[in-house]
């Protein structure tokens, strides 16, 4: 299969899109990347993606496969020849779906949220409630895990790419709001496994740098103030 055959329309700044980059690289998938601007979307994504007009898309064979742990799955099914991304027992793999969607339904809103918080207290309430999914997803790092690396085992799986997308943007809303979010007091599993996920040979080349995030969210709420850039 040529490189030219597989696409994946994204941006660098998407976590979403990381996650299918982690999974080409867990399967050692040779793609293209086209990176989107978005403004305005290009033909080719409002064609590929014409229900919900968002990156990632992937474009396998001229066939688009849209959101990005859908992605994620299609990926481990096509490609057998690699390590297994979602794990092969149906209780274990319903678990880590479970927790893919509790982090897009309410850890990332409110990590997303902390950023946007106008006030002190806002931002204080909405800490809180993130050292709480937080502390849910260390317990469940160490029943996924049983004991080992990864939620995944010994390796990068389905819940480690859809948690560790967001490392970037976590560190990087640390950095802008001057909180403590991922504590080694509060969450100690975690801080180890983010380590280990950030030295991972398949997440070296795509992990989103939190200093370029800073940069972006900086430009990008200059250019909505309509001032210029620092």
């Amino acid at each position: 299969m040529t490189k030219s055959e597989v696409k994946l329309l994204g941006s660098w700044t998407s976590p979403f899109v990381m996650r299918a980059r982690i999974a080409f690289n867990i399967k050692a998938v040779e793609y293209e990347f086209l990176e989107e601007t978005l403004d305005p979307k290009s033909k080719l994504l409002l064609r590929s993606n014409p229900v919900y007009k968002k990156i990632p898309a992937l474009i396998h064979a001229d066939k688009p496969i849209c959101e990005s742990l859908v992605i994620v799955q299609y990926i481990d099914d096509v490609w057998t020849s690699g390590p297994s991304i979602l794990p092969s027992d149906p209780y274990d793999r319903a678990t880590h779906r479970f927790w893919a969607a509790y982090i897009d339904e309410k850890f990332f809103p409110t990590m997303r949220g902390i950023a946007a918080a106008q006030g002190e207290e806002a931002r204080k309430a909405l800490q809180e409630q993130l050292d709480e999914e937080l502390v849910l997803l260390e317990e469940a790092f160490g029943k996924c895990s049983k004991g080992k690396a990864f939620f995944g085992g010994d390796g990068i799986g389905f819940l480690d790419i859809a948690f560790g997308c967001f490392l970037g943007w976590l560190r990087a809303t640390e950095k802008m709001s001057g909180l403590k979010l991922l504590d080694k007091a509060k969450t100690p599993g975690l801080v180890k496994w983010a380590d280990r996920f950030c030295a991972d040979g398949s997440v070296k080349g795509v992990m989103l740098e939190p200093e370029k995030l800073v940069e972006f969210s900086m430009a990008l709420m200059a250019k909505m103030r309509g001032a210029p850039p620092m």
